[in-house]
């Protein structure tokens, strides 16, 4: 097994805290915070994954 991917697990991270961000903003009916942390979560998922492509592809992972 290798060693930690550091950038990978600061993107789950920050994927895990937007999704507590989402459940914190629907539990103080916050629109606004519903949707930052919502399009927060699609673009560090999307960025996460795609950076994972690149890695497996490049034999780095």
């Amino acid at each position: 097994m290798n060693g930690i991917k550091w950038n990978l697990l600061l993107l789950a991270t920050i994927g895990a805290f937007s999704i507590v961000g989402i459940g914190i903003s629907v539990g103080l009916d916050s629109y606004f915070g519903m949707i930052v942390c919502f399009i927060v979560l699609v673009a560090v998922m999307g960025f996460g994954f795609r950076t994972k492509k690149k890695m497996r592809d490049g034999g780095k992972l």
